[in-house]
């Protein structure tokens, strides 16, 4: 009965331990916590996109990892690809914006 519990108890540490650890990021993946602060991060860029007259949110793609935003898609002028490079660097917790928005 002893060695039962035992090994139940191993189990159930190590189910345990592997857990946790698919919750944690590295360089290259999100932990579930950092996914969920940016996606935050994503629909703020977003609702600032939309909240600028200047801007067309069916023109520009965001996406964040980790905290840097990546900005894509296309626009008309230089000036609105620096436009939406400002508004999406002056959203809180941003920590880089990396404008890949093309002129067309």
């Amino acid at each position: 009965m002893r060695k039962a519990r035992l090994i139940l108890s191993l189990f159930m540490v190590g189910f345990l331990a592997v857990s946790v650890a698919a919750c944690a990021g590295s360089s290259t993946s999100e932990s579930t916590g950092e996914y969920v602060d940016d996606s935050v991060i994503s629909n703020k860029v977003r609702a600032q996109i939309v909240g600028n007259e200047a801007l067309s949110i069916f023109d520009i793609n965001v996406e964040t990892f980790k905290g840097i935003v990546q900005l894509s898609g296309f626009v008309d002028t230089e000036q609105t690809k620096q436009l939406a490079g400002d508004v999406a660097a002056s959203v809180d917790g941003v920590k880089e914006v990396q404008n890949n928005i093309s002129v067309k």
